[in-house]
């Protein structure tokens, strides 16, 4: 069983940065995409960025490419979302989740197998 669990969210002005953390327990880690995907209130789940197994494939949505880095430690079981230059419309909780069977990342949220509880992340104007 694989137990994924956020950390690094809060409020933060416009223009700031936080980072992100998502530690995975399990073997299976190391050998699996990872993907944060985030959630607005009234809004459906949407893809943020997701990375490979060894971190050598990465996808980002196009409203945080530039701006956000998706990155992972396998060795500490860990993936991070790097996020700056923070927008009011980035609010969202944020969600990591573990794709088990495939180490090829994807932005489609069917495809991934477990997931963190949360973690809000608040952007003010």
């Amino acid at each position: 069983q694989v137990q994924l669990v956020e950390s690094g969210g809060g409020l933060v002005q416009a223009g700031g940065s936080l980072r992100l953390s998502c530690a995975a327990s399990g073997r299976t880690f190391s050998s699996s995409a990872m993907g944060w995907f985030r959630q607005a209130p009234g809004k459906e789940r949407e893809f943020v960025a997701a990375i490979s197994w060894r971190g050598s494939t990465i996808y980002y949505a196009d409203s945080v490419k530039g701006r956000f880095t998706i990155s992972r430690d396998n060795a500490k079981n860990t993936v991070y979302l790097q996020m700056n230059s923070l927008k009011p419309e980035d609010t969202a909780v944020y969600y990591c989740a573990l794709d088990a069977p495939s180490g090829r990342p994807s932005p489609n949220a069917y495809e991934y197998d477990y997931w963190g509880q949360g973690t809000q992340v608040t952007v003010s104007s």
